[in-house]
């Protein structure tokens, strides 16, 4: 079956854009052609390809400042703290850890090199 590589495009951005989807595999799912076709048509650094993620991040960033503003407004403790852990600085979120391990190496010691061994006497 032959498939119109600028009809199959546009029905991607289409679909994109419609049921408001995140990756490319969804994509494929909803357009008329297979997975090797869909690749074929559009290569991994194709600027048509490029055009369709970019439409895709733009999905997904909308999405996150969405769910971000809901988590805001909401009165529910595990959507308040998921919202300060992606916000907070590095001291916040070690006051926030229920479990925090700091390692440092302090050991001062001085090791012999390789092959001598201290416990052999001249």
């Amino acid at each position: 079956m032959a498939y119109d590589r600028v009809k199959i495009f546009e029905q991607a951005k289409e679909m994109i854009v419609k049921h408001k989807l995140f990756f490319v595999e969804d994509i494929i799912a909803f357009i008329p052609c297979s997975k090797q076709t869909f690749y074929d048509f559009f290569p991994v650094e194709s600027d048509e390809l490029d055009t369709l993620k970019t439409l895709l991040e733009v999905n997904r960033t909308t999405l996150k400042v969405s769910m971000r503003s809901k988590w805001y407004t909401s009165n529910a403790p595990a959507l308040q703290m998921a919202l300060m852990k992606l916000i907070a600085t590095p001291e916040e979120l070690k006051k926030l850890s229920m479990q925090f391990i700091e390692s440092e190496n302090k050991n001062t010691n001085q090791y012999p090199a390789f092959g001598d061994n201290p416990l052999e006497s001249e």
